[in-house]
């Protein structure tokens, strides 16, 4: 309750500001106020990029040249500091500090990948060493001059485990290179293997949750991990390579790259061919054998990442050479394998690798959260002269690798440093979470008669590519004899040693699945593909062998086909 005379004093001071219009702070120092009319006002403009141009050379600096303040800019006395009543009272709501510093830790971590979670990268350079043969099959302009050098961001990881899982468990390992050429950004995306699992795209959840972690018990399974593999024998021989010693390579330095999947090279007269990628290490191919690498795993998880890491600090860096096989259309058609199947390798003796550049790494990343962990890769990151084929599990990637993107870091991920292209961008893309480089200004955001956007000529007549007969069909693959091919021609390359370790590290992992018709499947699979091999492995999981037989015929029908099993006639 106010007092009278208090009450008598506010009504005066009131009556006071109607008439002189008094407001608070009227002869406080600092800015006057503005009584001159508009037209008297200075013309000012101010540049929007100037906060983020300060902080972006802000974050070059030494801590020892820059003080302390709050995510506004302001000056604050200490980090450590935080506001509460006396010495044994509660903390105050007021504390702008202490709830900026919380807010901003409970958000740090941004969804990790669902696959390929762990993992290292670098920067360094990619260089062309034969651009002759280059421009007899492709109009790509990164690789149209010898000597022509283009900046790469190259991240590698494992497959199935998280973030913080160990980076020599036994798993494939993921090979990305991101090339920022003169014509958008490119990106290649690799395994150090030339296969996959899979060949139908609709497989590929189902298959990671398998290698993950039982929605039960929160453990890794070994009967959902050899029960999916056991139902889906197109998968044999990256299995094999898998449960090799090629599974645990001694870091990210010494494994070489495929692309696997049959992409594209495109000519400026519509003419194309299938091609696929190779990078060999410079280090020379190397391996854990399991009981290293579980020792690795034990006692370093971070031993690929420090290697890598330590290389390059130490100037030794490390090097690929990159090879490609070519295969025209017609070629192809006759090819013993079906170019479009994941599943099957292009060997060299099927098709020589040619070799056409090399990529060095020379730089490391100077924050690995803003340059390695916001690193988007993508198959649909596309130039000139580079094309898709028609392999479904690509044509799945296509959507999928960008929509996580989408997903992880926003819709604008793209104008994330790391990600941007080199080259100038103009669309009508607009908005959306985080757009932070001028939204393309003040551009129509359509495609607008007022002001024309110059479109730039077709590159190639896309008619010409390649022509489809048949309708949509209900797509599944058949398992045939052809695909126990591989397996074979792998166990039949293999040492006498590499072949006892194999054994030796499937029957340690599938003699732990707890289901007997899980594991004499998983047997049987392997004794098809070599007598000695499957009867070793039986007898070391404790099954019987049951012959097997897969007929001949192609892997995909141009009719629909009905399956019972996870393949069609298996």
């Amino acid at each position: 309750m106010l007092s009278t005379p208090f009450r008598l004093l506010f009504v005066a001071a009131s009556a006071a500001t109607a008439v002189r219009g008094w407001y608070p702070g009227q002869d406080a120092p600092g800015l006057r106020r503005d009584t001159a009319p508009p037209t008297q006002g200075a013309a000012y403009e101010y540049d929007m990029n100037t906060g983020a141009t300060t902080q972006e050379q802000t974050s070059t600096k030494e801590a020892s040249d820059l003080e302390f303040t709050l995510e506004n800019g302001s000056p604050y006395p200490h980090p450590y500091e935080y506001q509460r009543i006396g010495s044994d009272g509660p903390l105050l709501l007021q504390d702008t500090h202490l709830l900026e510093i919380f807010g901003s830790f409970d958000r740090e971590r941004i969804p990790e990948r669902v696959v390929h979670a762990r993992g290292a990268g670098a920067h360094g350079y990619f260089e062309v060493t034969n651009a002759d043969f280059c421009r007899n099959y492709t109009m790509m302009d990164m690789l149209s001059e010898n000597g022509l050098k283009t900046p790469i961001t190259a991240r590698f990881s494992t497959v199935g485990g998280e973030s913080g899982s160990a980076d020599e468990a036994r798993d494939p390992r993921g090979f990305a290179i991101k090339f920022r050429t003169r014509k958008g950004i490119q990106d290649i995306i690799m395994n150090n293997t030339p296969v996959f699992f899979i060949r139908d795209p609709s497989k590929f959840p189902h298959f990671i949750h398998t290698q993950k972690r039982h929605p039960a018990s929160h453990l890794r399974d070994k009967d959902m991990f050899w029960d999916y593999l056991g139902s889906n024998p197109e998968s044999l021989f990256q299995v094999m390579r898998l449960f090799s010693d090629l599974g645990t390579p001694y870091g990210f330095r010494h494994m070489d790259g495929w692309t696997g999947h049959t992409y594209r090279w495109v000519k400026a007269d519509g003419s194309w061919s299938y091609v696929r990628l190779y990078a060999q290490t410079m280090q020379g191919v190397k391996n854990f054998t399991n009981a290293e690498a579980a020792t690795i795993a034990g006692t370093n998880p971070d031993f690929a990442t420090q290697d890598l890491y330590e290389s390059i600090q130490n100037g030794t860096y490390p090097g690929w050479t990159m090879f490609a096989q070519v295969l025209s259309p017609e070629a192809a058609q006759k090819f013993k394998y079906n170019v479009l199947d994941l599943t099957k390798d292009w060997g060299f003796d099927n098709v020589a690798p040619v070799e056409i550049g090399k990529f060095y790494l020379t730089q490391n990343p100077n924050n690995y959260f803003a340059e390695i962990e916001q690193a988007a890769f993508s198959p649909s990151n596309m130039v000139e002269g580079w094309a898709p084929s028609a392999d479904p599990v690509l044509q799945a990637r296509l959507f999928s690798y960008p929509d996580a993107q989408r997903y992880r870091l926003g819709v604008n991920h793209k104008q994330i440093p790391v990600n941007a292209p080199v080259n100038p961008v103009a669309n009508f893309e607009r908005d959306g979470h985080m757009n932070v480089n001028g939204n393309q200004g003040s551009r129509p955001n359509y495609l607008s008669t007022l002001q024309k956007i110059k479109l730039p000529p077709r590159p190639y007549v896309d008619e010409t590519h390649q022509q489809w007969t048949g309708g949509a069909v209900a797509s599944l693959s058949s398992v045939t004899e052809l695909d126990f091919d591989w397996p074979r021609r792998f166990w039949n390359s293999l040492s006498q040693q590499d072949q006892a370790n194999l054994i030796s590290n499937v029957i340690g992992h599938l003699g732990g699945a707890p289901t007997d018709s899980v594991r004499q499947r998983m047997a049987s699979l392997f004794y098809h593909v070599n007598a000695t091999l499957g009867q070793a492995i039986a007898d070391g999981v404790g099954v019987k062998v049951v012959d097997l037989s897969f007929p001949d015929g192609p892997t995909w029908y141009n009719t629909s086909q009905n399956a019972v099993g996870s393949t069609v006639d298996y």
